[in-house]
């Protein structure tokens, strides 16, 4: 996939056109995985878990046509996180045989005040990203170079034992390391001040 295909503010104006098919498909790609993974986090099961990211977007498709994005009114990650809250809260109330009362100011209370929620959300944030960065080191890097990655720096496995088993100098999977690590900061950076 390498980089994004558009900005996220770009992408976010594309879904104020309701016929644009295609934005809602790269936000369902974009944001899916972030939104199931804080329902997890959250003690959803996974069928509930994809009923909350349907919900999210459902709720964006009815606010999309009037909403313009303006950073300093804040961050989309916080509107998206409520929004996630909100979703998560019906599901479970759901599940318990509760009615459920919409409550958008306590959905947004609690992501705002709740320590538990933060760190959860942010938790799956940074997952997100990396799991965006990774996508890119897929493209950018030769399978050598990944390999070295995933042995020495993800599974903590000896650089020695790595070179070895990849038939590589000592030197080349310092450098692999080194390198895909750089990139991944890189790439981190960019989609985080892409987000604002």
């Amino acid at each position: 996939m390498g980089t994004q295909a558009t900005t996220h503010t770009t992408l976010l104006a594309r879904l104020g056109d309701g016929a644009d098919s295609a934005a809602w498909q790269e936000f369902h790609d974009r944001y899916g995985e972030l939104l199931r993974g804080f329902a997890r986090r959250r003690g959803l099961q996974p069928a509930d878990t994809d009923d909350v990211a349907q919900d999210v977007l459902l709720a964006l498709i009815r606010i999309m046509p009037d909403f313009r994005y303006d950073p300093a009114k804040g961050k989309f990650r916080s509107y998206l996180k409520t929004a996630a809250l909100r979703a998560i809260l019906k599901r479970s109330r759901q599940r318990r045989g509760e009615v459920d009362i919409g409550d958008i100011e306590e959905a947004t209370r609690i992501a705002n005040v709740d320590p538990e929620v933060e760190e959860a959300w942010e938790a799956e944030w940074r997952q997100y990203h990396l799991r965006l960065a990774m996508r890119a080191i897929d493209v950018e890097f030769d399978g050598a170079h990944r390999q070295a990655f995933q042995r020495y720096a993800v599974e903590g496995r000896g650089a020695r034992e790595t070179a070895a088993a990849l038939n590589m100098s000592l030197e080349s999977v310092y450098q692999a390391k080194s390198r895909v690590m750089k990139r991944l900061a890189q790439l981190i950076e960019l989609q985080i001040q892409d987000e604002g």
